[in-house]
């Protein structure tokens, strides 16, 4: 098993296009083609945690917060980003980063957070606009099943909680090869009419090129005629942060205390209670401060997130319960969404969680 073959695993399950333009995540210290021996899990990179697979074996680091954000000009081990990559490099430890690409799928950061808080009902705070293409394409109708499967499989007609979604229209196409064609259908040189079923699949951006590649490779025809439409729709499946409701309202202090219990958290800071119950729950994981109005505008009750400013908490204006649980506590059950990912796909591969813990903010 290699760098690369590891690398297409996570990425088939958050592509890099849905990562944000700030962001740096996919494969950043390491060659591709080198043999992984073990892989270790971490919510960052530091030199305790390259000791820390070592210690282990692991020649291969998947973390959430990408090591290397912005430009490096020198490494002298000045910082600890330098001594870490310099680390890295010497002992031959690749090291791989999934950060807001694991933060916009459906089943990535959020998911986690919902799942140990118990919500349902469950739907994007900020749904990704632009991201939704229609594809259409043109085949015999003996072929339509066998090629509407092969899309399905790389992740076309996904509507909701719908998989396999699809519209079909029975039509004739007609085309005329030239001498150097080679026809599923007809003959060289004469105009050929035949049956066919137009089948249109929506299709997220980010995957757009792998479905075209199936589509591709499972058509019958030598020349394969498609077309591509861009959607106005938001896709519900993708974007940031999430909504959600308990499943029977709790007191806002019996709330609080189960959050910090869930997230081990040390300390919450939070605004006023405002005397109300809290049944519907937005949340994101990370620094999701920009997203309080949505979370205002969906009615949420309580908004869940870390790294809000002083003033950003005068904006809940007795409106909704804010409470801001840490950077690192909101996003530390990333490690397991890849211990899931990795282990089932590799069941016989040596996957670690690190026991490092590299949370930098510590608490008196």
């Amino acid at each position: 098993m290699t760098v690369r073959e590891i690398c297409n695993i996570i990425e088939e399950f958050a592509p890099l296009a849905y990562q944000e333009d700030y962001d740096n995540s996919g494969l950043l210290v390491g060659l591709p083609d080198a043999t992984v021996n073990g892989i270790l899990l971490s919510i960052d990179v530091t030199p305790d945690v390259i000791d820390d697979a070592l210690k282990h074996g692991a020649n291969l680091i998947v973390a959430h917060h990408p090591v290397i954000f912005g430009g490096i000009k020198r490494l002298i081990g000045k910082t600890y980003i330098e001594r870490t990559i310099i680390k890295a490099i010497k002992n031959g430890i690749a090291i791989y980063c999934a950060h807001t690409n694991v933060d916009k799928i459906w089943n990535g950061v959020n998911m986690e957070i919902a799942k140990r808080l118990g919500l349902q009902e469950l739907s994007m705070l900020s749904p990704a606009n632009d991201q939704l293409v229609k594809l259409t394409t043109f085949v015999p109708h003996e072929q339509a099943q066998a090629l509407r499967i092969a899309m399905f499989n790389a992740g076309a007609g996904q509507i909701g909680d719908y998989d396999q979604c699809s519209y079909n229209l029975e039509g004739k196409g007609t085309f005329r090869g030239s001498d150097n064609t080679n026809p599923f259908v007809g003959e060289q040189g004469v105009l050929h009419t035949e049956p066919e079923t137009r089948i249109e699949v929506v299709v997220p951006k980010p995957i757009l090129p792998q479905v075209i590649h199936a589509m591709l490779n499972a058509h019958p025809y030598e020349e394969v005629a498609y077309d591509i439409y861009p959607l106005l729709n938001q896709n519900p499946r993708s974007g940031l942060g999430m909504v959600g409701n308990l499943q029977k309202p709790e007191n806002e202090m019996a709330f609080l205390k189960r959050v910090k219990q869930v997230f081990k958290a040390q300390c919450i800071r939070h605004t006023a209670l405002t005397g109300k119950e809290i049944r519907r729950v937005a949340f994101c994981g990370g620094s999701g401060a920009d997203l309080l109005s949505q979370a205002i505008s969906v009615q949420a009750d309580a908004f869940i997130t870390a790294d809000m400013k002083y003033h950003r908490f005068f904006d809940a204006d007795g409106k909704i319960l804010i409470l801001d649980i840490g950077h690192f506590e909101s996003e530390q059950f990333t490690v397991e969404i890849f211990y899931g990912l990795l282990t089932k796909k590799l069941p016989n591969f040596a996957v670690l969680k690190s026991k490092v813990n590299t949370n930098p903010i510590h608490y008196l």
